[in-house]
């Protein structure tokens, strides 16, 4: 503690412009430190507001994209599901067009088969049972066993019936039912 019979002295002229320069330099520090703030912070609030508002537009596209994302998943699904029918479809139509070709060529092998008998009997009737006449005029027993026949009842996979010489297949009997002559199957 200071002793209360000395008196403080008034400051010394000198100090006293000393302490009103520090004053002065130190607001006219802070004013410019201000100015320099103020013209830095005016482009960084100008930011900040921007950077906001496109975070703000960035959330609302992220949910469109999101959405539409969904979306075209959906259609693709659906996409991949009619694809994938369609193929299914496609094979389906190709395994009736060969089941459809497989019988057609049964059908004229039957067809040829049944012409063959048809005249046969016609041949019956003047005698030559079980006689077939060849294309060069000759005569042979139907019952020869056919070039290429194993002897057991099948008929071969080309529906050759060897009936004609080994001249005749599914595409000549075709051509007869297409040309309008007698056919067992005439409503086929």
């Amino acid at each position: 503690m200071s002793d209360p019979t000395t008196q403080p002295q008034p400051p010394a002229p000198n100090s006293t412009t000393t302490d009103q320069q520090t004053k002065e330099a130190h607001a006219a520090f802070t004013a410019t430190l201000h100015s320099v703030g103020a013209n830095l912070e005016a482009p960084l609030r100008d930011r900040a507001t921007t950077i906001q508002s496109n975070a703000a537009a960035l959330e609302r596209q992220e949910t469109e994209l999101a959405e539409t994302t969904q979306r075209l998943a959906r259609q693709n699904q659906q996409w991949t599901g009619l694809a994938d029918e369609t193929r299914d479809g496609l094979k389906e139509i190709g395994d009736v067009q060969n089941w459809a070709e497989m019988i057609e060529r049964d059908l004229l092998v039957l067809e040829e088969m049944m012409g063959d008998v048809e005249g046969q009997e016609s041949e019956s009737v003047n005698g030559d049972v079980g006689v077939d006449a060849d294309a060069d005029g000759e005569r042979r027993r139907v019952e020869e066993e056919v070039e290429g026949d194993s002897g057991d009842g099948r008929i071969p996979q080309n529906g050759d019936l060897g009936l004609d010489g080994g001249h005749h297949d599914a595409k000549d009997s075709k051509v007869k039912a297409e040309n309008g002559t007698r056919s067992w199957f005439r409503w086929w």
